[in-house]
């Protein structure tokens, strides 16, 4: 086994079972391996962590994992329809199908001005937090965060809602190197629900 693949059997671990993310659980689990995270070419692609976790997912999580991401991406359809406006767009975990119940709901809005989704968060009284996402050498963007029950799951679900620039949408659809989206909007969402329902 090459050391990029031992270090995204290990990371998926870490995103199944801990709920990181697939950068920062890449990192650690070079870290835990004694490999050195900025190696070149030992880090593995998103792609092949994810790999990983869809055969973790199956192997350990069978029998929970389908009816928690379908919890997950009902609260993403929820905060959707509320943010139709904005176009948003649901990526990570719950968009690709790895979801479990300690991942978070990762929205993109994209949005003329980068306050309106802020201001109408505020006129709808939600409670929310900012924070802000490093992209790797493209301009941060504003995160808000907002804790939303969810009743399938008997506990809060973190909603992550990145603030895009509305002309950023053209390229939000590219695949990945594979051919697979990594965000869908709110009629694919739908699409995606019907078809596991």
């Amino acid at each position: 086994m090459s050391a990029s693949d031992e270090i995204a059997a290990a990371a998926a671990r870490l995103v199944v079972e801990d709920g990181m993310e697939y950068g920062p659980a890449k990192r650690r689990a070079a870290r835990e391996l004694g490999r050195r995270a900025g190696r070149s070419g030992e880090l593995p692609s998103n792609e092949r962590v994810e790999d990983e976790v869809r055969d973790y997912l199956a192997i350990f999580c069978a029998e929970t994992q389908p009816a928690e991401l379908r919890a997950l991406r009902e609260v993403a359809l929820q905060w959707m329809q509320r943010l139709a406006e904005f176009k948003p767009h649901l990526a990570g975990a719950a968009w690709r199908g790895t979801a479990t119940r300690l991942s978070s709901v990762q929205l993109e809005l994209y949005c003329e001005d980068p306050k309106a989704a802020e201001i109408t968060l505020v006129n709808a009284g939600v409670d929310y937090d900012v924070g802000c996402l490093e992209r790797g050498g493209l301009e941060p963007v504003d995160v808000l965060t907002v804790v939303s029950p969810s009743a399938a799951l008997g506990e809060d679900v973190t909603v992550h809602l990145a603030i895009l620039d509305f002309d950023d949408l053209r390229g939000a659809l590219k695949p990945d190197a594979r051919g697979r989206s990594w965000r869908g909007d709110l009629s694919a969402l739908r699409r995606l629900l019907e078809d596991t329902a």
